[in-house]
Protein backbone atom coordinates (compact mmCIF):
# COMPACT_ATOMS: atom_id res chain seq x y z
CA UNK A 1 0.00 0.00 0.00
CA UNK A 2 1.33 3.42 -0.96
CA UNK A 3 0.76 5.73 2.00
CA UNK A 4 1.26 8.84 -0.14
CA UNK A 5 4.20 10.08 1.93
CA UNK A 6 6.72 10.56 -0.87
CA UNK A 7 8.38 13.98 -0.53
CA UNK A 8 6.22 14.90 2.46
CA UNK A 9 8.09 16.75 5.22
CA UNK A 10 7.89 15.02 8.60
CA UNK A 11 9.18 16.10 11.99
CA UNK A 12 9.95 13.32 14.48
CA UNK A 13 10.89 14.32 18.02
CA UNK A 14 13.15 12.23 20.27
CA UNK A 15 14.19 10.10 17.30
CA UNK A 16 17.65 9.04 18.40
CA UNK A 17 16.38 5.62 19.43
CA UNK A 18 13.28 3.67 20.36
CA UNK A 19 9.79 4.68 19.21
CA UNK A 20 10.97 7.90 17.60
CA UNK A 21 13.63 6.12 15.60
CA UNK A 22 11.18 3.43 14.50
CA UNK A 23 8.77 6.12 13.33
CA UNK A 24 11.46 8.05 11.49
CA UNK A 25 12.59 4.88 9.74
CA UNK A 26 9.06 4.00 8.64
CA UNK A 27 8.52 7.51 7.25
CA UNK A 28 11.85 7.53 5.43
CA UNK A 29 11.11 4.14 3.89
CA UNK A 30 7.90 5.62 2.51
CA UNK A 31 9.83 8.42 0.81
CA UNK A 32 9.20 11.23 3.30
CA UNK A 33 11.79 13.86 4.05
CA UNK A 34 12.43 13.33 7.74
CA UNK A 35 13.65 15.92 10.22
CA UNK A 36 14.71 14.30 13.48
CA UNK A 37 15.86 15.64 16.82
CA UNK A 38 17.33 14.53 20.13
CA UNK A 39 18.97 16.39 22.98
CA UNK A 40 22.05 14.14 22.61
CA UNK A 41 24.33 15.34 19.76
CA UNK A 42 26.17 12.05 19.18
CA UNK A 43 22.97 10.01 19.34
CA UNK A 44 21.04 12.07 16.78
CA UNK A 45 23.94 12.22 14.35
CA UNK A 46 24.38 8.46 14.56
CA UNK A 47 20.63 7.97 14.10
CA UNK A 48 20.64 10.14 10.98
CA UNK A 49 23.53 8.20 9.51
CA UNK A 50 21.76 4.88 10.17
CA UNK A 51 18.53 6.15 8.64
CA UNK A 52 20.25 7.25 5.46
CA UNK A 53 22.10 3.93 5.22
CA UNK A 54 18.96 1.89 5.86
CA UNK A 55 16.48 3.83 3.73
CA UNK A 56 18.40 6.03 1.32
CA UNK A 57 16.08 8.83 2.39
CA UNK A 58 16.55 12.54 3.02
CA UNK A 59 17.23 13.08 6.72
CA UNK A 60 17.93 16.28 8.63
CA UNK A 61 19.32 15.88 12.16
CA UNK A 62 19.10 18.64 14.78
CA UNK A 63 20.10 18.78 18.41
CA UNK A 64 16.99 19.87 20.28
CA UNK A 65 15.92 19.48 23.89
CA UNK A 66 12.12 19.50 23.70
CA UNK A 67 11.99 21.08 27.17
CA UNK A 68 13.49 24.24 25.63
CA UNK A 69 11.05 26.47 23.68
CA UNK A 70 13.88 28.24 21.84
CA UNK A 71 15.39 24.92 20.76
CA UNK A 72 12.03 23.75 19.43
CA UNK A 73 11.60 26.96 17.45
CA UNK A 74 15.10 26.64 16.02
CA UNK A 75 14.43 23.04 14.95
CA UNK A 76 11.20 24.00 13.23
CA UNK A 77 12.81 26.96 11.45
CA UNK A 78 15.76 24.84 10.28
CA UNK A 79 13.38 22.28 8.82
CA UNK A 80 11.22 24.87 7.06
CA UNK A 81 14.29 26.65 5.71
CA UNK A 82 15.45 23.34 4.24
CA UNK A 83 12.16 22.01 2.87
CA UNK A 84 9.62 24.83 2.92
CA UNK A 85 6.78 23.36 4.98
CA UNK A 86 5.66 20.74 7.51
CA UNK A 87 3.28 17.96 6.52
CA UNK A 88 3.58 15.69 9.55
CA UNK A 89 4.50 16.13 13.21
CA UNK A 90 5.27 13.21 15.52
CA UNK A 91 5.22 14.34 19.16
CA UNK A 92 7.47 12.26 21.38
CA UNK A 93 9.69 12.63 24.44
CA UNK A 94 11.49 10.42 26.90
CA UNK A 95 9.39 9.31 29.84
CA UNK A 96 9.65 10.97 33.27
CA UNK A 97 11.18 8.97 36.12
CA UNK A 98 9.31 6.24 37.98
CA UNK A 99 8.02 6.79 41.50
CA UNK A 100 5.03 6.63 43.82
CA UNK A 101 3.11 9.79 44.78
CA UNK A 102 4.88 10.15 48.15
CA UNK A 103 8.28 9.94 46.45
CA UNK A 104 7.73 12.82 44.02
CA UNK A 105 8.51 16.43 44.95
CA UNK A 106 7.44 19.68 43.29
CA UNK A 107 10.59 19.95 41.20
CA UNK A 108 9.96 16.52 39.71
CA UNK A 109 6.34 17.39 38.95
CA UNK A 110 7.46 20.57 37.20
CA UNK A 111 10.16 18.75 35.24
CA UNK A 112 7.64 16.14 34.05
CA UNK A 113 5.22 18.90 33.08
CA UNK A 114 7.90 20.55 30.93
CA UNK A 115 9.15 17.29 29.39
CA UNK A 116 5.89 15.57 28.58
CA UNK A 117 3.02 18.05 28.37
CA UNK A 118 4.58 21.42 27.56
CA UNK A 119 6.86 19.89 24.93
CA UNK A 120 3.74 18.74 23.09
CA UNK A 121 2.11 22.15 23.42
CA UNK A 122 5.23 23.94 22.16
CA UNK A 123 5.86 21.55 19.28
CA UNK A 124 2.34 22.06 17.97
CA UNK A 125 2.49 25.82 18.49
CA UNK A 126 5.75 26.10 16.56
CA UNK A 127 4.78 23.73 13.74
CA UNK A 128 1.22 24.91 13.02
CA UNK A 129 2.11 28.10 11.11
CA UNK A 130 3.91 25.89 8.57
CA UNK A 131 1.13 23.29 8.23
CA UNK A 132 -1.76 23.41 5.81
CA UNK A 133 -4.75 21.28 4.80
CA UNK A 134 -3.75 17.63 4.62
CA UNK A 135 -1.14 17.87 7.37
CA UNK A 136 -1.26 15.57 10.38
CA UNK A 137 -0.17 15.45 14.02
CA UNK A 138 0.37 12.26 16.01
CA UNK A 139 1.30 12.21 19.69
CA UNK A 140 2.92 9.16 21.23
CA UNK A 141 1.48 8.62 24.70
CA UNK A 142 1.15 5.45 26.79
CA UNK A 143 -1.34 2.80 27.80
CA UNK A 144 -1.40 4.72 31.11
CA UNK A 145 -3.95 7.09 29.55
CA UNK A 146 -6.37 4.15 29.72
CA UNK A 147 -5.00 2.19 32.69
CA UNK A 148 -2.69 4.03 35.12
CA UNK A 149 0.56 2.13 35.54
CA UNK A 150 1.90 1.42 39.01
CA UNK A 151 4.81 3.62 40.10
CA UNK A 152 4.55 5.82 37.01
CA UNK A 153 2.40 8.59 38.45
CA UNK A 154 4.25 11.36 36.60
CA UNK A 155 3.76 9.66 33.24
CA UNK A 156 0.16 8.71 34.09
CA UNK A 157 -0.83 12.30 34.79
CA UNK A 158 1.15 14.13 32.11
CA UNK A 159 0.41 11.74 29.24
CA UNK A 160 -3.30 11.96 30.05
CA UNK A 161 -2.89 15.69 29.54
CA UNK A 162 -1.29 15.11 26.14
CA UNK A 163 -4.18 12.85 25.14
CA UNK A 164 -6.67 15.57 26.12
CA UNK A 165 -4.64 18.16 24.20
CA UNK A 166 -4.69 16.09 21.01
CA UNK A 167 -8.41 15.34 21.26
CA UNK A 168 -9.11 19.05 21.66
CA UNK A 169 -6.82 19.96 18.76
CA UNK A 170 -8.61 17.46 16.52
CA UNK A 171 -11.74 19.57 16.88
CA UNK A 172 -10.01 22.93 16.62
CA UNK A 173 -7.87 22.07 13.61
CA UNK A 174 -10.40 20.06 11.61
CA UNK A 175 -11.79 23.15 9.80
CA UNK A 176 -8.25 23.77 8.52
CA UNK A 177 -7.97 20.22 7.24
CA UNK A 178 -5.30 19.30 9.78
CA UNK A 179 -5.72 16.00 11.61
CA UNK A 180 -4.59 15.09 15.16
CA UNK A 181 -4.45 11.59 16.63
CA UNK A 182 -2.91 9.72 19.54
CA UNK A 183 -0.83 6.57 19.28
CA UNK A 184 -0.46 4.32 22.33
CA UNK A 185 2.50 1.97 22.61
CA UNK A 186 2.13 -1.14 24.71
CA UNK A 187 5.13 -3.23 25.63
CA UNK A 188 7.47 -2.33 22.78
CA UNK A 189 11.04 -3.62 22.90
CA UNK A 190 12.81 -0.35 23.73
CA UNK A 191 15.44 0.71 26.23
CA UNK A 192 12.77 2.62 28.19
CA UNK A 193 10.73 -0.58 28.68
CA UNK A 194 13.87 -2.50 29.62
CA UNK A 195 14.76 0.21 32.14
CA UNK A 196 11.34 -0.02 33.78
CA UNK A 197 11.64 -3.81 33.91
CA UNK A 198 15.03 -3.52 35.60
CA UNK A 199 13.59 -1.13 38.19
CA UNK A 200 10.70 -3.50 38.85
CA UNK A 201 13.03 -6.49 39.12
CA UNK A 202 15.17 -4.71 41.71
CA UNK A 203 12.11 -3.66 43.69
CA UNK A 204 10.68 -7.20 43.75
CA UNK A 205 13.97 -9.00 44.22
CA UNK A 206 13.56 -10.87 40.95
CA UNK A 207 15.76 -11.26 37.91
CA UNK A 208 15.23 -9.13 34.83
CA UNK A 209 14.35 -12.30 32.89
CA UNK A 210 11.65 -13.25 35.42
CA UNK A 211 10.04 -9.81 35.26
CA UNK A 212 10.20 -9.78 31.46
CA UNK A 213 8.57 -13.24 31.29
CA UNK A 214 5.78 -12.11 33.64
CA UNK A 215 5.17 -9.08 31.45
CA UNK A 216 5.04 -11.07 28.22
CA UNK A 217 2.57 -13.47 29.82
CA UNK A 218 0.05 -10.59 30.04
CA UNK A 219 0.19 -9.88 26.29
CA UNK A 220 -2.29 -11.91 24.20
CA UNK A 221 0.10 -12.02 21.23
CA UNK A 222 2.75 -13.46 23.55
CA UNK A 223 5.66 -11.14 22.77
CA UNK A 224 6.92 -7.59 22.89
CA UNK A 225 6.26 -5.37 19.93
CA UNK A 226 9.02 -3.94 17.75
CA UNK A 227 9.81 -0.34 16.97
CA UNK A 228 9.14 -1.09 13.30
CA UNK A 229 5.61 -2.29 14.09
CA UNK A 230 5.01 0.88 16.07
CA UNK A 231 6.59 3.05 13.39
CA UNK A 232 4.36 1.54 10.71
CA UNK A 233 1.27 2.54 12.68
CA UNK A 234 2.62 6.05 13.21
CA UNK A 235 3.47 6.45 9.52
CA UNK A 236 -0.06 5.40 8.58
CA UNK A 237 -1.73 7.92 10.89
CA UNK A 238 0.58 10.67 9.63
CA UNK A 239 -0.11 9.83 5.99
CA UNK A 240 -2.78 10.81 3.46
CA UNK A 241 -3.93 7.17 3.63
CA UNK A 242 -5.50 8.09 7.00
CA UNK A 243 -7.15 11.24 5.63
CA UNK A 244 -10.51 10.63 7.34
CA UNK A 245 -9.09 9.72 10.76
CA UNK A 246 -8.83 12.44 13.38
CA UNK A 247 -9.40 12.60 17.13
CA UNK A 248 -8.73 8.87 17.31
CA UNK A 249 -6.59 6.77 19.61
CA UNK A 250 -4.82 3.71 18.20
CA UNK A 251 -3.25 1.11 20.50
CA UNK A 252 -0.19 -0.81 19.33
CA UNK A 253 -0.02 -3.20 22.25
CA UNK A 254 -0.50 -6.80 21.15
CA UNK A 255 -3.92 -6.79 22.83
CA UNK A 256 -2.57 -6.05 26.31
CA UNK A 257 -5.11 -3.35 27.21
CA UNK A 258 -8.46 -5.10 27.66
CA UNK A 259 -10.61 -1.95 27.61
CA UNK A 260 -13.34 -1.89 24.96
Amino acid sequence: MDLGLKDKVALVAAAGQGLGYGTARALAREGARVSICSHLPDEIEAAANRLVAETGGEVLATVCDVRDPAAIQAWIERTVNAWGRIDALFINAGGPPAGYFHEIDDAQWQAAFELTLMSAVRLVRAALPHMSAGAAIVASTSSSVIEPIERLILSNVMRAGVAALIKTLADELAPKGIRANTLIPGRIDTERVAQLDRIKAEKLGLSFEEVRAQSIATIPLGRLGTIDEYGAAAAFLLSPAASYITGATLRVDGGKVRAI
